[in-house]
């Protein structure tokens, strides 16, 4: 049986970028995944699978030495946001409103990943175990022994939980999750977009807000010959996003057309996919020598894209607790639990009640909302904390 300080059982973005940090901290440390990322090429499509990275983000993959790794492959800056239910009540931020040049990048989660698990060789105590599966944890006193489905024995002072929203970590540690289901499915559509005059490119992501649910815009990068892409983002009841997926593309399309704003101009479907929203957060961060990071501890309505930069906003945090308490005890995961907890169910309520108050038809509440969008794009310094905070600033 081989001893480490910590297994983490998910190599995904989050858990790839703990193992790293930890690495770094000189910890032995083995990462537990069932399937590597593909290696990039520039002549690939773009996945379905985008997310908005925020500076703080950034930050954590520029100290990490993962970030020009990413970069090298394909990224996006943005510089604004939009969002609206009326056009003519926009709240709109733009970078140079803090001081900054860009508001963060839209990458592709596998690039994220990718950038990450390319620096693994640097590392000599980060022993990655891939392709294999967590098969169970035997929990004892001063340690855990992990078991994979490969019959190999891991034992850690620590087991990380990075495996998703339906984490077996967080199952087999019996730790129990607060859930509920939004009733709705959200669909990625890649586009091609019309090229804009003076060869311009979209650097604005926006979000407009209908009866039946929110539709987004990610700008994304180009192709090799120049033509620029982007991904929509089209929350609906299942039934319609069922009828939607049935359709060729050239019939999605035309639903893309009559749908979405005219400003998207008219696009061309590449590829489109879709997911169920639910909501989970576990009742307790850490017990029984298990600790859960990113989706294994909370899901967030995507609303505003802070899904991965919340996982991310663990791994900072969890990585400066462990740097200052160790993993003797469990001090460190006291603090990382207070921290992130409270943060991450901030964010949830949060986007909840901006779900749900814009989901509302009550004439008045709509007046209402749509009143303060307009008050909210004068806000001054009220605005400016508000994207402050998202961003991780």
């Amino acid at each position: 049986m081989t001893k480490f300080d910590v297994v983490i059982v998910g190599g995904g973005m989050v858990g790839a970028a703990l193992a790293l940090g930890l690495a770094k901290q000189k910890k032995s440390v083995a990462l537990v995944e069932g399937r590597a990322p593909q290696s990039f090429e520039h002549s690939q499509p773009m996945d379905l699978r985008v997310s908005a990275i925020s500076k703080a983000s950034v930050d954590l993959f520029k100290k990490l030495g993962a970030w020009e790794s990413v970069t090298s492959k394909r990224v996006t800056p943005y510089l604004g946001l939009e969002t609206w239910e009326h056009p003519e009540c926009r709240t709109r931020f733009h970078a140079k409103e803090i001081g900054l040049d860009k508001l963060g990048y839209m990458v592709e989660n596998r690039i994220m990943q990718l950038g990450l698990w390319e620096q693994f060789s640097q590392h000599p105590n980060l022993t990655l175990f891939c392709p294999s599966n967590l098969d169970k944890i035997e929990f004892g006193v001063e340690s855990n022994t992990v078991i994979l489905d490969t019959g190999e024995r891991l034992a850690a002072q620590w087991v990380v939980g990075a495996d998703g929203a339906n984490s077996k970590v967080r199952q087999q540690a019996n730790i129990g999750i607060t859930a509920w289901d939004y009733r709705q499915r959200c669909m990625l559509i890649n586009v091609a977009l019309p090229n804009l005059p003076d060869g311009r490119v979209r650097d604005v992501t926006w979000q407009w807000f209908t009866p039946s649910g929110p539709r987004s815009f990610l700008p994304l990068a180009s192709t090799q010959d120049g033509i620029q892409q982007g991904s929509l983002v089209w929350y609906d009841s299942p039934k319609r996003i069922k009828q939607l997926q049935s359709m060729s593309p050239e019939s999605l399309r035309q639903e893309v057309l009559t749908h979405f704003p005219q400003e998207l101009g008219d696009i061309q479907v590449l590829q489109a996919g879709s997911f169920p929203l639910t909501r989970r957060h576990a009742q307790a961060y850490f017990a029984n020598r298990c600790v859960l990071v990113g989706d294994s501890a909370h899901t967030i309505n995507p609303l505003a894209g802070q899904g991965v930069n919340l996982g991310f906003k663990d791994v900072s945090v969890l990585l400066d607790t462990i740097a200052d308490k160790g993993l003797e005890g469990n001090l460190a995961f006291v603090d990382y639990e207070k921290q992130r907890r409270r943060d991450n169910l901030l964010m949830q309520s949060g986007m909840d009640f901006f779900y749900k108050t814009f989901s509302n038809e009550i004439l008045p509440l709509k007046l209402m909302r749509n009143v303060a969008l307009k008050a909210a794009e004068h806000s001054g310094e009220i605005k400016k904390q508000v994207l402050k905070y998202a961003l991780g600033l």
